[in-house]
């Protein structure tokens, strides 16, 4: 891990020392990974670290960093086979699919069939063990069917969302193009990390560019 010592939100003047990121804090920060919207759900209140002047609530970064910690830990477990990612939200569609063939896993993007993880007659039925969200809102299909399937959901959650169908939260701007690019990318990094795939960090062969998607 790097030793970072940074600032939470610059816009707002307030420091706060961060050590042992996966990147460097300002990384997440140009990225805006930190940056929630103008509302939050009771799901989302520990998450957050303040709120701007523009309303914008802004997150902890150093939870987030600990959540993408834990999601990699937990994806490793898993056949990489068995790892599905779903994003409807168009901005996620390139780095949910590229997430996915990184880590050795399946994709949807786009709209999900209904009846894909629950109705073994469809040609397109599918039995992942692990459902990677970008966002609860616009992938409630898959959530929805994850949960009546018994699957656990892991998924990139803003500060407006409800997290009653997910079993793990990665707090984070599930909005932005570039912020969508840096959490896939850094997540994709150490769950092939954790899965032996990646000697160390600097070897891993992917920029975040190559998870962006375009505008």
């Amino acid at each position: 891990m790097e030793s970072n010592s940074s600032i939470v939100d610059n816009e707002a003047g307030d420091v706060e020392e961060i050590e042992d990121t996966l990147v460097p804090v300002e990384d997440y920060l140009k990225s805006g990974v930190h940056i929630g919207t103008q509302y939050k759900s009771k799901d989302m209140e520990d998450f957050i670290y303040q709120v701007r002047d523009d309303g914008l609530y802004i997150f902890d970064i150093k939870k987030t960093d600990d959540r993408i910690k834990t999601a990699a830990n937990f994806l490793a477990r898993y056949n990489p086979s068995k790892i599905l990612t779903v994003s409807e939200r168009e901005y996620g569609k390139k780095p949910a699919k590229f997430f996915a063939k990184v880590v050795g896993g399946d994709s949807i993007v786009g709209r999900l069939k209904p009846g894909n993880m629950t109705n073994p007659n469809l040609e397109t039925y599918i039995e992942p063990e692990v459902v990677v969200a970008t966002d609860p809102i616009g992938d409630y299909q898959a959530l929805k069917e994850a949960n009546t399937a018994g699957i656990p959901v892991l998924a990139l959650c803003d500060t407006n969302n409800m997290v009653s169908n997910v079993d793990l939260v990665i707090p984070v701007n599930n909005k932005g193009r570039k912020s969508l690019a840096m959490v896939y990318w850094v997540l994709a990094r150490e769950t092939t990390l954790e899965q032996g795939r990646l000697s160390e960090r600097e070897k891993f062969k992917y920029t975040v560019e190559d998870f962006e998607a375009e505008i």
